[in-house]
């Protein structure tokens, strides 16, 4: 009588976590792009809660999303690098861009600006993540 052989690991379980960190990336850079445009706009008092965020966002959206697909970050979404550093760039990048495209404000303090607050957003979770995954792994090994 043979012995069964153990089951394999399922790789269907492991795509569906990738699947569902690459979901929740992409929800938290989307919410952490809205945070940041709505902290801007109420800096600036700026009416129009909801359209007015949205159109202060949308160029932002628009890079995070373009750098989403050319970086494929669904790969690794936590991952600090390449992900994280190519969505902050490319999301800063492309927003300025789409700004200056269709007449909004880009000005040098608001490159540097968005620069540093969408840097401290996008790469500030991606970082503690990383910490988290590395206090984990310290714990089962010892």
């Amino acid at each position: 009588m043979t012995s069964p052989t153990p089951p394999l690991p399922r790789p269907a379980a492991r795509n569906s976590s990738v699947k569902r960190v690459a979901v929740l990336a992409a929800v938290a850079d989307v919410a952490l792009i809205l945070l940041f445009a709505a902290i801007g706009r109420d800096a600036h008092q700026r009416g129009g809660i909801i359209t007015g965020l949205l159109a202060t966002a949308w160029p932002f959206l628009a890079g995070a999303a373009a750098s989403w697909a050319a970086l494929r970050v669904w790969r690794a979404p936590l991952a600090v690098w390449p992900a994280g550093v190519g969505i902050w760039l490319g999301t800063v990048a492309v927003g300025m861009l789409l700004r200056a495209l269709t007449g909004q404000t880009v000005v040098l303090p608001f490159v540097i600006v968005a620069l540093l607050a969408l840097g401290v957003f996008l790469l500030g979770y991606r970082l503690l993540a990383a910490g988290v995954r590395r206090l984990r792994a310290r714990r089962r090994q010892g």
